[in-house]
């Protein structure tokens, strides 16, 4: 942790925002058929919210991806009732959304000790089954991180996210001059004196037709939706993906990145959203040529067609008068 000025800065660690993991019910124990006892239930898994707990967590102490509740006790002569197998509790995220194989929604994780069931116990033998045990419940489930930041950075690639994420916060993103350097979203960490903490994510760069699933598309548009606010951050001397792509202006890509969310979902259009134009300290920066040129145009344009509608109306106004006949009640003059 370093201090800059009167806010703390810190490393929140490298980012996963999704996990595949099998789970698996406990099974049942066996009855004891000459007595009539029961096996125990097996254990459940569940999935519990921890606020101090991320997904990168979980799979460096989970790397195998694997929870299996425990197995219930056998039916004995001097236990005829089986004890329950131990539950499985995974720890996950805050804000975590549980799906399983096919994509149907188990559950959500809003709050701090929220719990779902992922993985049922199989019962233990008794009469009904006739004294055998039942297996545990198999399943294969998803989490997805539904709000990964409070801040997240918003940009076309080169824009300077990463630079600014590495200014902000003691996060280390890969930083070079070349398109796509972010290729997953970074996250650092803003800690202020009275221990507010503001997280800031630097999402992968996004080009035009992203809502049609070019270049990183979707999965770039799916991050933006979990951060609660957005800062653009725009390159004061505009964007060009390639030479063989077409030049854009500052004030033009700050209107393509707005309609790129619109396209793509437009419930974005009502996230809280700030502009940072990065690279001032550049040669020419400081003249605005390019905000002075886009405005200048859009004005002549727009004198180019008041000019050709006052023209058009003068022309129609004209033809109604030629064509109008004489009032019936009129004074001639004599020849």
């Amino acid at each position: 942790m370093v201090r800059c000025g009167s806010v703390w800065f810190r490393k929140y660690g490298n980012f996963i925002d999704n996990l595949r993991l099998f789970t698996r019910g406990g099974s049942g124990g066996m009855g004891y058929p000459r007595l009539g006892g029961e096996g125990g239930k097996g254990g459940d898994v569940w999935v519990v919210a921890h606020k101090k707990m991320t997904l990168k967590q979980l799979k460096d102490k989970y790397p195998q991806k694997r929870f299996v509740a425990g197995e219930g006790a056998n039916s004995r002569v001097n236990a005829l009732k089986g004890s329950r197998g131990k539950d499985c509790e995974i720890p996950v995220p805050v804000g975590i959304s549980v799906t399983d194989e096919n994509g149907k929604i188990i559950g959500e994780l809003n709050k701090e000790k929220d719990r779902i069931l992922v993985a049922e116990g199989g019962l233990g033998g008794k009469l009904l089954t006739n004294f055998l045990p039942l297996k545990g419940q198999k399943r294969v489930i998803h989490l997805d991180l539904k709000l990964i930041a409070d801040i997240g950075l918003v940009g076309f690639p080169n824009a300077g996210k990463s630079s600014l994420l590495s200014q902000v916060s003691h996060a280390k993103p890969a930083i070079a001059d070349y398109a796509f350097t972010t290729l997953q979203p970074e996250l650092g960490k803003i800690v202020y004196n009275d221990f507010r903490q503001i997280s800031v994510a630097d999402l992968p760069g996004l080009i035009e037709g992203a809502h049609m699933n070019k270049g990183m598309g979707h999965k770039f548009l799916k991050h933006i939706e979990r951060t609660r606010q957005l800062l653009f951050v725009v390159d004061i001397s505009g964007f060009q993906l390639s030479s063989q792509t077409q030049y854009r202006t500052a004030f033009e890509t700050i209107i393509l990145l707005t309609k790129e969310l619109e396209l793509y979902k437009e419930e974005l259009q009502t996230k809280p959203a700030l502009l940072a134009v990065n690279k001032m300290d550049l040669p020419g920066a400081q003249d605005m040529n390019y905000i002075r040129k886009s405005l200048d145009e859009h004005a002549n344009q727009e004198n180019g067609a008041y000019h050709k509608k006052q023209l058009l109306n003068l022309q129609i106004s004209n033809t109604i008068s030629y064509n109008e006949p004489p009032p019936k009640n009129g004074v001639t003059s004599p020849r």
